[in-house]
């Protein structure tokens, strides 16, 4: 019999915290073939979450108490990671909100799509069947709908249709593998980066329709302006997509620029200034792809293979730089040089 264990870290969630543990362990009576354990990690709790499920311990053997410091939800989840791995060691580990916004019945989806071969499955909110609440603000729908897309283009990974969703399975071994990568996520943008980790490391990624339900008793954690800039931020230096692009535009500016100081600055002919500001960029443009857009595909430290794959990839660029230069030698003959840049642009 598989084990898998359900994480819910709290802070403050006295009034929720009873009704979601006997849910859960009211489901886990239905379902066959694994061992449901449930893990509390509570940040100490000035509202004594805590006391209240050491007091549950005694109905129920598998229920599990970790407390912690107060350090963000990414940290919580981290420890109680740690703690179910070496504790209790699971198959099979769960996100999960503590205040019933995560719905209990649909622990089973979950496991079906596990048996069925995926790695990470997750709770999704934006696929048939899913929804957010309908009482919430046009604002937080907007951020809720607006922040997801930008993560799913970021990464260009749209079949995944809800990253930021916190009800998720993940099987034992990417968490044990991703444990460097996601310890620097102490808050929400943990869930991003851990999903990342996953896609990136070739993990089966399923969803089953997930119907978020709000709170109805306290208060929400989250800041959404904290993370929406953290989230951004992530994507931003993460993203392979993005940072192509942002290496393209930075090439875009060492050739211009280059091409300008030689022009304006020390009178050479367009052309000329362009055959060299073009391959300055193309050299620029090679070390920003190996050790910044494709980090994770970086050439080995090797001088040999550092020279073949940048005459490699210097010969495919060398298209470019025929083109321009042929290009801005015909137009500033025809038309003269003052309006170089021009002729450089299109």
């Amino acid at each position: 019999m598989r084990k898998a264990v359900i994480v819910i870290p709290t802070y403050n969630e006295k009034g929720n915290i009873e009704r979601v543990i006997a849910a859960l362990f009211e489901k886990a009576k239905t379902i066959p073939n694994w061992e449901i354990h449930i893990l509390v990690v509570d940040s100490f709790s000035p509202d004594e979450t805590g006391k209240i499920v050491i007091q549950l311990q005694k109905k129920h053997n598998n229920l599990h108490i970790l407390e912690v410091e107060k350090s963000g939800l990414g940290n919580a989840y981290i420890n109680g990671f740690q703690y179910a791995l070496d504790k209790i060691n699971p198959y099979l580990l769960f996100e999960m909100d503590a205040d019933l916004s995560h719905d209990p019945d649909i622990i089973d989806d979950f496991l079906k799509k596990i048996e069925q071969g995926a790695d990470f499955v997750i709770g999704s909110r934006y696929i048939k069947g899913g929804e957010i609440p309908k009482n919430w603000g046009l604002h937080r729908k907007f951020l809720s709908f607006i922040g997801n897309m930008v993560v799913r283009l970021g990464f260009m990974k749209l079949k995944i249709a809800d990253w930021t969703s916190g009800y998720r399975a993940i099987k034992s071994w990417i968490i044990k593998d991703a444990y460097s990568h996601i310890r620097n996520y102490s808050g929400y943008v943990f869930q991003v980066a851990l999903l990342d980790y996953a896609v990136t490391h070739k993990a089966h990624v399923d969803e089953v329709p997930l119907r978020f339900i709000d709170r109805t008793i306290g208060e929400s954690k989250i800041n959404a302006i904290q993370y929406s800039s953290n989230t951004l931020f992530y994507v931003f230096t993460h993203a392979t997509f993005i940072k192509f692009v942002v290496v393209g535009l930075i090439g875009f500016g060492v050739d211009f620029g280059i091409s300008y100081l030689l022009i304006e600055g020390l009178r050479w002919r367009s052309w000329q200034a362009t055959l060299l500001s073009t391959e300055i960029a193309i050299i620029s443009n090679f070390l920003l792809n190996n050790f910044w857009a494709f980090s994770h595909k970086k050439l080995q430290n090797n001088r040999l293979t550092y020279i073949w794959s940048f005459l490699k990839f210097n010969l495919i660029s060398s298209g470019s730089i025929i083109i321009q230069t042929i290009g801005i030698a015909v137009t500033t003959s025809l038309f003269g040089q003052s309006l170089w840049y021009i002729y450089k642009i299109l």
